[in-house]
């Protein structure tokens, strides 16, 4: 080797060692998914200095690749697009979690040109490397035009960076995953009365501030007990969840649909005067009399519900006085006619 080829291997070692050092450092200094990423992806530009370079993520749902980061002159277009697992060069990597160097794209049947004539720009060469964990591609990264002449030690340094961004990605899941254990309830999906608590105290700190009203709506399920002595627990536990997605159904993206406790929900509706929050309350009523539960297991059983209403600031100033009101409103109708509906400030409903 020349001491002139020697020197150039010497700085890209340290240039490699120094973004091995970065990204660790964002590995390990914080849990957001997409400060690390970028990190990651802005270093491995800066080394391998493609036109544009890509961050693609696997849909598992939909069996698809959506561009979860994407820069260059087509950024823009790429952040709307997807592309089906196997489609496309990036496509193929994902389905098959082996890495693609192709200098030539236009001699590669594989390469699908869709991306091409959607952004106006050509490409001409591909590195595709999957971001890979246990048995599963999470995503593919993708560095379009740039230098494919690589060395087995460029090639390794890719593929470390590409199992940092794998890394990475597994621990914001796992994250995810224990938050969303810690504010869910197991039996219906929906959210425990832990999260309850933060979320109204957050809508009325909100709503205080911004002059808006909120409603709340107290769901009690009748004679819920005589299904668990009938027909057992199990049977009690799927009625509930089917309980749970019926209500959760009814509603907006913004509103909130918790477990409160036994078989006991609470729906908290923001932005929502006691006037909608009414015609939601009824919604609810009509689609649990015209609902039938657990007819997978045989059974087909009618469900009925006491429901209470209140709405901030009017019946109350206060996240805890707002469910108190709401609460003793579901017992005025449990303890006269239930399957019915109690406003506050306005008594029960004829319906």
């Amino acid at each position: 080797m020349s001491s002139e080829a020697a020197g150039t291997s010497s700085i890209r070692l340290s240039q490699e060692l120094t973004i091995f050092h970065d990204v660790a450092k964002a590995l390990t200094s914080s849990l957001n998914l997409d400060s690390i990423l970028q990190t990651i992806m802005e270093k491995m530009a800066e080394y391998f200095r493609p036109d544009t370079w890509s961050l693609l993520m696997v849909d598992e749902e939909k069996d698809e690749l959506y561009f979860a980061i994407a820069v260059g002159a087509a950024a823009e277009v790429l952040s709307k697009a997807r592309l089906k697992v196997g489609e496309g060069i990036a496509g193929w990597v994902a389905r098959h979690g082996q890495a693609l160097i192709v200098p030539d794209v236009q001699n590669d049947p594989r390469f699908s040109s869709r991306l091409d004539d959607m952004t106006r720009l050509r490409t001409q060469s591909v590195i595709c490397v999957p971001l890979r964990s246990k048995h599963r591609v999470l995503g593919v990264i993708q560095l379009v035009n740039a230098n494919v002449e690589m060395s087995e030690q460029e090639i390794f340094f890719l593929q470390a960076l590409c199992d940092y961004a794998a890394i990475a990605i597994e621990n914001a899941r796992a994250v995810e995953k224990i938050q969303e254990l810690t504010i869910t309830d197991d039996c219906t999906g929906l959210f425990n009365a832990r999260h309850l608590h933060k979320t109204l105290e957050a809508e009325a700190y909100r709503s205080a501030r911004f002059g808006y009203q909120f409603s709340v709506i107290f769901i009690d399920l009748d004679h819920f007990k005589a299904v668990n002595d009938t027909h057992g627990h199990l049977v009690g536990s799927r009625l509930l969840a089917e309980v749970g997605y019926l209500i959760k159904a009814q509603l907006r993206l913004i509103d909130f649909a918790f477990r409160y406790g036994g078989d006991e929900f609470v729906v908290l509706l923001p932005q929502t005067t006691k006037d909608q929050a009414v015609v939601v309350a009824k919604r609810l009523q009509d689609s649990l009399r015209m609902g039938l539960f657990c007819t997978e297991q045989g059974l087909n059983l009618a469900v009925r519900a006491s429901m209470g209403l209140a709405t901030f600031p009017h019946d109350a100033q206060t996240p805890h006085d707002i469910i108190r009101q709401a609460d003793e409103m579901m017992y005025v109708v449990k303890n006269t006619t239930r399957d019915n509906i109690g406003v506050a400030s306005r008594g029960v409903m004829e319906t």
